[in-house]
């Protein structure tokens, strides 16, 4: 049993990696973006934040952090800014994981609303104490908000065609430990 757990814990490793792939790859692409069009979610947030409520024993640290900053790389951003700001969000999640096992839908949505606002703000604000240039606030909260109206598609394509499920009860992880 603990086998076939552990070769689930790299399966859906691997299928993470392949979708962060798959996403970063559809970002690069020259799809018509015209300067002062709406910005588009980022799904590649969506799922992360997704997948650590669901499964934090599936997504490990250091594959976030690895995933999160060939991003910052490819898309030429400041790099590892993003990346702390990622993986700080992720850890404040897997320390909530008793607690964020039986909230309802809504309730997960809403603390993912907030995640993801607290996520932007912190950038942004690191990027204010840098003097980096910046986009808009205005043009940087759409971005939020479209993540947030992305998420309930997310999780329907993780737990619906993925079978990504919270653990149950008494579950144990890929070493035996109860969950």
């Amino acid at each position: 049993m603990v086998e076939g757990a552990h070769a689930r814990l790299w399966l859906f490793r691997s299928a993470y990696v392949v979708i962060a792939l798959v996403l970063v790859v559809a970002r690069l692409l020259p799809l018509g973006q015209a300067p002062g069009a709406w910005p588009g979610p980022d799904v590649l947030l969506c799922f992360t934040l997704a997948w650590m409520l669901r499964r934090p024993d599936y997504m490990a640290p250091w594959l976030i952090a690895l995933i999160v900053l060939a991003e910052d790389l490819l898309l030429m951003r400041p790099p590892g800014l993003w990346t702390a700001v990622v993986v700080l969000a992720t850890e404040f999640l897997r320390s909530r994981t008793a607690f964020t096992r039986e909230l309802t839908f809504p309730a997960e949505w809403v603390l993912m609303s907030g995640t993801m606002i607290a996520v932007a703000l912190a950038y942004r604000f690191a990027f204010g104490i840098a003097f980096l240039p910046q986009p808009p606030f205005g043009f940087a909260m759409m971005q939020v908000v479209a993540s947030i109206l992305c998420y309930p598609f997310v999780v329907w394509i993780s737990v619906m065609v993925l079978k990504l499920h919270k653990p149950a009860t008494g579950e144990v992880d890929a070493y035996g430990r109860r969950m």
